[in-house]
């Protein structure tokens, strides 16, 4: 049934009722967005798209406080939706260097700067750091909070047992010879086309995308299609193995005819299994070329660039990127985008996209920074001696930190069987050469969730909290991050020394692609035991 002419709107028009009904900027690439996968329908003709303002209003009611009722009524009252920041768009919660390299289990830059700047509110009632003080982060991840501290005037230590964790740290906080940067990409970008110039790779994928997109158009028509999916009218996942059968000759056509190579001979290592030997003698390729620059910083920054670059071209589904279940080598039906997509062949598209905006995010980082102190160092933070690190690699933060102590702490810890934090990241372990330190994780998945497990988790915990000590000043204050289900951080506070002095519970309102569930994790405010 179509919907009656007075409760047409424009895109444009949609847009401005939707910033004015959430109080936050919708865009009208939102909009889109919305009509696009099938949330909403389109109306209209030659060219005028117009949507039902009831359909609309409907789909944003469904969401806007219906969704915090369900998660008070699942989480409980003590939820502080406050702290969800759900009023921030995504690019304000990976802006700048934020998104430099996919990370799981990272939180938002805007947690971090709520407990660290000096605002008071009604949750928070106090200020807890000002500039110049010491941050310290022993779980460092994807450096996050030396991030935040670096806006803020505020100085920071992070450690991380990955040397791959504390290497994208540190490029997130250094300064760069933009010149240098720029040229370098440029000089590689040019190898690379040189490279490819010989191979049939690209044409391949000229012909096979436009092979998909006269298919794509003829059987899954957008919106219509992803519309129909959420009413229910298309069995979606007998529709999609019918016309994934129905291309795979064409695709098998074409592998033959250009030659293609669609596996590796070995799958020995993480390199050899998830990636096609195109794509592999493409990142073989790059990587030489990354080796022969001379600056170190350059250097570092763009295999960082290189391995972002390399994790998009994984072959898998697009719906399986965070999983990885088995590799994929053909064309497939996606759920995730509603037609049949295909692997990569070329790392070119992404290492052109990924080089620029690197460069684009440090230099955006580059004006909001300050003149304080950050470095990421490798090491466990259950023994690791801070000052002594220090003074090898920053002895300027080392000293202060001999004068001043650390102010405190902000971090979140692993959570206990949830994550491999070496894993997550096998394929730039083998393209770099780092040395692996999974069994010094704590918490890691492959360890699971059993009373051994829990028992080891809350003894590492306390290790690091403790060691931390030593290096903390006497009216320190410690947050920790944490969905706290198995109710382990008392004990952990207590085996430290500490005693937990506050808790803010937030909804966590955006995982993984797949997580949409109810969520929560607490922030424990932790303080010497009386």
């Amino acid at each position: 049934m179509d919907a009656p002419k007075q409760d047409m709107l424009t895109i444009q028009d949609a847009s401005k009722l939707a910033s004015d009904y959430l109080s936050k900027n919708v865009t009208t690439s939102n909009i889109s967005y919305l009509i696009q996968y099938g949330r909403i329908r389109k109306f209209g003709e030659n060219g005028n798209t117009l949507i039902s303002k009831q359909e609309l209003m409907a789909y944003y009611e469904s969401l806007n406080g219906g969704r915090e009722s369900s998660w008070r009524g699942q989480l409980g009252d003590d939820l502080n939706w406050a702290l969800s920041f759900d009023q921030y768009k995504e690019a304000e919660t990976t802006k700048h260097v934020h998104r430099l390299h996919p990370y799981k289990g990272k939180f938002i830059p805007q947690l971090v700067e709520y407990f660290l700047d000096d605002h008071t509110d009604k949750f928070k009632t106090e200020t807890f750091f000002k500039k110049g003080d010491i941050v310290l982060d022993p779980f460092s991840g994807s450096g996050t909070t030396m991030v935040q501290a670096n806006e803020l005037g505020i100085n920071a230590i992070g450690i991380d047992i990955s040397a791959f964790n504390a290497l994208i740290g540190n490029c997130k906080v250094t300064r760069y010879d933009y010149h240098d940067l720029q040229s370098e990409i440029f000089r590689i970008s040019t190898a690379l086309r040189t490279y490819l110039s010989d191979s049939h790779v690209l044409d391949f994928e000229d012909r096979l995308l436009k092979a998909l997109y006269s298919f794509n158009n003829q059987h899954f028509p957008v919106p219509d299609y992803k519309y129909k999916l959420r009413q229910g009218l298309i069995d979606e996942k007998l529709y999609g193995q019918e016309k994934e059968q129905e291309f795979l000759p064409i695709f098998d056509g074409l592998v033959e005819s250009y030659g293609i190579k669609l596996k590796q001979e070995s799958n020995s290592t993480f390199l050899d299994k998830w990636f096609s030997q195109h794509i592999r003698e493409e990142i073989e390729f790059v990587y030489s070329e990354i080796q022969k620059i001379k600056n170190q910083d350059t250097k570092n920054i763009l295999s960082v660039a290189l391995s972002r670059t390399i994790r998009s071209c994984r072959a898998t589904t697009h719906a399986d990127l965070a999983t990885l279940l088995e590799p994929v080598t053909t064309t497939y039906y996606c759920s995730k985008h509603g037609k049949i997509c295909k692997p990569l062949f070329s790392i070119l598209k992404w290492w052109l996209t990924y080089s620029h905006d690197t460069l684009k995010r440090v230099m955006q980082f580059d004006k909001l920074r300050t003149a304080s102190y950050q470095t990421c160092l490798t090491g466990d933070s259950r023994t690791i001696n801070i000052i002594e690190e220090l003074d090898n690699v920053n002895p300027a933060l080392g000293e202060l930190v001999s004068r001043q102590k650390v102010k405190g702490i902000f971090s979140s810890p692993p959570y206990v069987g949830l994550i491999d934090y070496h894993e997550q990241h096998a394929y730039a372990y083998d393209l770099f050469g780092f040395e692996r330190r999974d069994d010094s994780e704590i918490g890691p998945l492959f360890r699971g969730q059993g009373r051994e497990a829990k028992q080891s988790y809350i003894q590492g915990i306390s290790d690091v909290l403790n060691n931390s000590k030593k290096f903390l000043a006497e009216d320190y204050d410690v947050f920790l991050v944490a969905n706290d289900k198995y109710n382990m951080y008392p004990t952990i506070a207590e085996l430290a020394g500490m005693r937990i002095v506050n808790q803010y519970k937030r909804p966590v309102l955006n995982r993984t692609e797949k997580d949409k569930g109810a969520y929560s994790e607490t922030i424990f405010h932790l303080r010497e035991k009386a």
